[in-house]
């Protein structure tokens, strides 16, 4: 499998994502769709015409220091 083919099955495993669940962060990304550059498959998409909001998350890490993240969803 190629480049291109991995890149498409995860841009297509990330939209399947938003549309069953609404919104998509990194850790998401990551530990459910096996996805590192949650941030550049949203960018790909956005090229193809895809239309995205997000906004900015704080929460906290295992460590307990603050952490910011996106959160992505369809714009309406």
């Amino acid at each position: 499998m190629n480049d291109t083919d991995i890149k498409a099955k995860q841009l297509t495993r990330v939209m399947l994502y938003v549309h069953e669940r609404g919104s998509i962060n990194p850790m998401q990304a990551l530990n459910d769709l096996g996805i590192m550059r949650l941030a550049a498959r949203i960018k790909d998409l956005e090229k193809a015409g895809i239309i995205f909001e997000h906004n900015w998350v704080q929460d906290f890490n295992r460590f307990g220091e603050k952490v910011r993240y996106k959160e992505y969803r369809l714009a309406v």
